[in-house]
């Protein structure tokens, strides 16, 4: 006759109690809303400063609302008035300029930049922090160092009257002024892209480098086929990030030019028509933040064509 095999006891509970015992009551007993607690002062923060001021912005823009008039809704009143403003135009103009004089410097000198001072050599850690100065620096004071060295009576013209070249119109002419203000920009964002273009190269493997040099590679060719082809994704960031930065620019050309934007307003940019707009007792609230609207659409239709690029690249 065949025995019952004998089921296993289970294990006795340890003496402590179980695992759920332990765990203190008030835990168990905490309500479903308390993540949402922890993350209430960020939420508070980016929708107080964040999301009200674009909602916002978006509504006046289809008002007529001054600074101290509530405003009535107006439809497309306000962007059929940008179609025949000319000095949006002149600031679409001056913004495009920008993002196409700035953006190619700031994707290739960093990276150049980046690759001297990846090497360990002495005295490299002194050349890394001045170059990344003038990122931490003030802009109001990097604009007034700038406005007083290009000043008709500042030092660069100093210098080019002493050679007898004679004295040249940085801060008077309009094309001058704008490519002024573009190298103030790129001057102050090369130590910033730099630190992203070193972080990238730290990731590049010395097994490429050193078959490319053993395939007979020069320097010159090691980068085009080993360096960039490595860091594209990261050139696609920056081309992206600056590409907003440049078409959002403000405090170099207001710092250089004046809050008229230069000679006759010819080099404001569309920020500074927003500024210039939307300010004062009698500012034009709905105008200006139409202005922002548009704004708003070409920096991210900018950030949309270059990731586009990237991956028609990739395929």
């Amino acid at each position: 006759m065949a025995t019952a095999t004998p089921r296993p006891t289970p294990a006795a509970a340890p003496a402590g109690g179980t695992r759920t015992d332990r765990v203190p009551a008030r835990v168990r007993r905490q309500l479903p809303v308390s993540p949402w607690l922890f993350a209430a002062p960020g939420l508070l923060v980016t929708g107080a400063f964040i999301l009200y001021p674009f909602v916002s912005t978006l509504v006046n823009a289809f008002t007529d609302r001054r600074t101290l008039v509530p405003g009535t809704f107006t439809g497309l009143a306000n962007f059929r008035e940008l179609l025949h403003d000319d000095m949006f135009w002149t600031g679409l103009r001056n913004s495009t300029l920008y993002v196409l004089g700035v953006v190619p410097a700031l994707v290739v000198l960093p990276l150049l930049l980046a690759l001297l001072v990846q090497k360990n050599i002495p005295g490299i850690t002194f050349f890394r922090s001045a170059f990344y100065t003038p990122v931490v620096a003030s802009i109001v004071v990097v604009g007034l160092i700038w406005v007083w060295l290009l000043d008709e009576r500042g030092l660069v013209n100093a210098l080019l009257a002493a050679v007898g070249v004679g004295r040249v119109g940085f801060l008077s002419d309009q094309w001058l002024l704008l490519l002024s203000a573009m190298a103030v920009t790129v001057w102050r964002g090369l130590g910033y892209y730099m630190i992203i273009y070193l972080a990238a190269l730290a990731d590049v493997p010395r097994e490429l480098h050193e078959a490319a040099a053993v395939d007979g590679a020069g320097p010159v060719r090691r980068f085009l086929t080993v360096t960039v082809p490595a860091v594209r994704s990261t050139m696609v960031l920056v081309g992206a990030l600056s590409s907003v930065s440049a078409f959002k620019v403000f405090s170099e050309v207001y710092l250089m030019a004046g809050p008229d934007g230069g000679p006759a307003g010819e080099d404001t940019t569309l920020v500074m028509l927003v500024r210039c707009t939307g300010t004062g007792l009698t500012g034009r609230v709905g105008y200006a933040s139409a202005i922002s609207v548009v704004v708003f659409v070409v920096t991210v239709a900018l950030m949309l064509l270059v990731l586009r690029a990237d991956r028609r690249e990739e395929t």
